[in-house]
């Protein structure tokens, strides 16, 4: 069956062109109009989708054909596309640049799966001519990516705007459906590689209505809304969904997700497996809970730990319930920033700051970053959630450092094949039942990880229903 999916994709000729404000600034505009838009992200990154969650006030969903396989990508894209809206999907770094010289895994090898046409953001500064010759580049490199305009940034002035609107138009017949002058005053503040997330940031709606009226002011909505309604009809097709584990549980499992702004970086399709699979997932906060609520297992993010270190090491209460549970057996996921929170500590710069001490682990934050860019890692050791010999997918992007560990009732659960993880060679730390590591993944390039997540915490309960049963039964024998 074929259905309307409007969709397009913002590409750009490198990183750091603009693409998010743009795409941010689009959304705004179209969703003031009543159109309903789905965002989604090409690639890993979690700052630029939740910055395009908050614009389109909904959930989104990360594209990266590396992670989850074409064909997943394709059932993601299916399952939560907008019907009669507007899908919107942001490329990464430059339209061709992937993870070799034939840019596989690119912006550009996404838009033809999908059969999205794209609008190109070429950054104008000290170019005018030129600006057209990148391109028709752009257009001769791939003729199976369908370009249908661009937008030009970062212009400087009337007659700058004039000289590349007209060389462009000439020489690529392509139509620019925006020109944007250098502005004092963009919306999003930068910090690493990426945005400053909308969880830390105070002006999220003062953002997003500068990112409308940049719209309104510069770009041709209604132009672009044409490109994406001008999208071949979408095939549907049917995608299974998990069937739920119950294992004679009655009550739902119940996941606690760590989520504040210390840690940030969840995927919604990881939530969303779980929730697939009939968990009830609460969301926690380890800056404000005194307590750790009534949970079967943990799962801890990524995100800034380092931004809100002296908070985190603050809440002693919280922290200490986390390290009482861990000790119990709660079964714990921790990523990046989760991984470091779980630690004995975390120095930055000549500041000492405790953290949970589930892990003996003690971290440091450098000026560079430690990991960065895709990995691929092969389970070689028992641990709580992947089967031994599953090639894992993964990504990692930390300034973070270990310092020292001690490796009492602790391993290392995967060797690297491609990436950084704990010091070149090993990643996930495994404790009881903790593991943790520097790498992120995917729920759907990693299917065997929400199923397991639920699993442990389905025996977690268990064990807490026999235990407390066996010491009800204890106390009216008289024991």
């Amino acid at each position: 069956m074929n259905q309307r999916r409007p969709r397009i994709v913002i590409a750009a000729l490198r990183g750091g062109a603009g693409k998010t404000t743009l795409s941010v600034a689009l959304a705004v505009a179209l969703r003031h109009q009543g159109i309903q838009i789905a965002p989604f992200k090409k690639g890993p990154d979690y700052i630029d989708a939740a910055w395009l969650a908050q614009a389109a006030s909904g959930p989104a969903f990360n594209l990266d054909t590396y992670l989850m396989g074409s064909e997943r990508v394709v059932q993601s894209f299916t399952r939560h596309a907008a019907k009669n809206g507007v899908s919107i999907i942001e490329g990464n770094r430059g339209l061709y640049d992937g993870v070799n010289s034939a840019g596989q895994f690119s912006t550009a090898e996404l838009a033809k799966l999908l059969a999205a046409p794209v609008i190109l953001v070429v950054d104008c500064d000290k170019v005018t001519r030129t600006a057209a010759a990148m391109v028709l580049g752009c257009q001769a490199l791939d003729p199976k990516v369908d370009i249908q305009g661009v937008i030009l940034s970062r212009v400087n002035g009337n007659r700058h705007s004039s000289v590349i609107r007209r060389s462009i138009e000439e020489s690529t017949g392509l139509p620019v459906y925006g020109i944007v002058p250098r502005l004092p005053d963009i919306p999003f503040v930068q910090r690493h590689l990426g945005l400053i997330p909308p969880d830390e940031s105070t002006g999220v709606q003062r953002a997003l209505e500068k990112a409308g009226n940049m719209a309104r002011d510069y770009l041709d909505v209604s132009g672009l809304l044409a490109v994406a309604r001008s999208a071949p009809s979408w095939k549907i097709g049917a995608f299974p969904k998990p069937a739920r584990i119950r294992r004679g549980i009655a009550e739902p499992t119940t996941i606690g997700v760590i989520r504040d702004a210390a840690f940030q970086f969840y995927y919604q399709e990881n939530i969303e497996a779980l929730t697939d699979l009939g968990a009830r997932v609460i969301q926690i906060s380890a800056l404000e809970n005194k307590v750790l609520p009534p949970v079967d297992a943990l799962y801890i993010g990524g995100g800034f730990p380092e931004t809100q270190a002296e908070p985190l090491a603050q809440n002693e209460s919280f922290r200490r319930c986390v390290k009482e549970s861990a000790e119990r057996g709660l079964p714990i996921y921790a990523e990046c920033g989760g991984f470091i929170y779980l630690g004995e500590s975390l120095t930055i710069g000549h500041r000492c700051y405790p953290m949970v001490g589930a892990l003996p682990v003690a971290f440091g934050m450098e000026r560079r970053p430690q990991g960065h860019g895709y990995t691929t890692l092969t389970v070689d050791r028992e641990n709580p959630f992947f089967p031994m010999g599953t090639t894992i997918t993964g990504h990692e992007f930390h300034y973070c450092r270990i310092l020292a560990r001690e490796d009492r009732e602790m391993h290392t659960a995967f060797s690297i094949r491609k990436g950084t993880g704990i010091d070149g060679a090993r990643e996930g730390l495994c404790r009881k039942n903790i593991l943790a590591g520097f790498t992120h993944v995917h729920a759907l390039g990693a299917p065997e990880w929400a199923n397991a997540l639920i699993a442990k915490a389905q025996e977690y309960r268990r064990t807490k229903q026999q235990t407390s049963g066996a010491l009800e039964s204890g106390i009216h024998m008289g024991v």
